[in-house]
């Protein structure tokens, strides 16, 4: 029976740090109000010129280096994102690039909140299926970029960064 693992982890995050009390100079909010509803107390916000394919390639060049595999081991690139600006190529395609994995099945996946969860599950599938040994899987956005931030119901709530995973298919005996 084939399964998959997760070998190894990666993840961004951009280095301008937004807190809530810079917040509460957009908006009618507090770090009280913020903390006592989200629990958060900072984020971190993209440089204009930094992009999904920019954050989503440093988070899964991390959790490549972490695996111990080269890229020439990964054959599925996925990418969770709603925020990309490029359309084409993709920006799991722009990923593999820029990490030198030479020939992937390489794709987006654009559901949002739950993006990650649906990526990891189509690489899951993938492996167990056989169509893939390797599997690259990222979560990446750019939320500072759509977010409306007189809108505090919502801006306290967003940021950037990304999150990737490298998955293995695991092969197990079945007695």
């Amino acid at each position: 029976m084939t399964g998959s693992r997760i070998v190894a982890l990666g993840h961004y995050q951009p280095s301008k740090v937004l807190t809530n009390d810079e917040l509460a100079s957009l908006v009618d909010t507090s770090d009280d109000w913020i903390t006592s509803r989200v629990g958060i107390r900072t984020r971190h916000i993209a440089a204009p010129d930094e992009t999904v394919a920019d954050m989503a390639s440093r988070a899964a060049a991390k959790a490549l280096a972490t695996s111990g595999f080269d890229s020439h081991g990964v054959d599925l690139v996925v990418v969770a994102t709603c925020t990309a600006i490029d359309r084409s190529p993709n920006t799991a395609a722009q990923v593999a690039a820029r990490l030198g994995i030479p020939t992937p099945a390489a794709y987006d996946v654009n559901t949002v909140c739950s993006g990650f969860s649906y990526a990891l599950a189509t690489a899951d599938h993938a492996l167990r299926a056989g169509a893939a040994r390797r599997a690259l899987v990222v979560g990446a956005e750019k939320m500072s970029d759509t977010v409306d931030w007189s809108d505090r119901s919502t801006c306290v709530i967003f940021a950037d960064g990304a999150g990737a995973a490298v998955l293995e298919a695991k092969i197990t005996q079945v007695e």
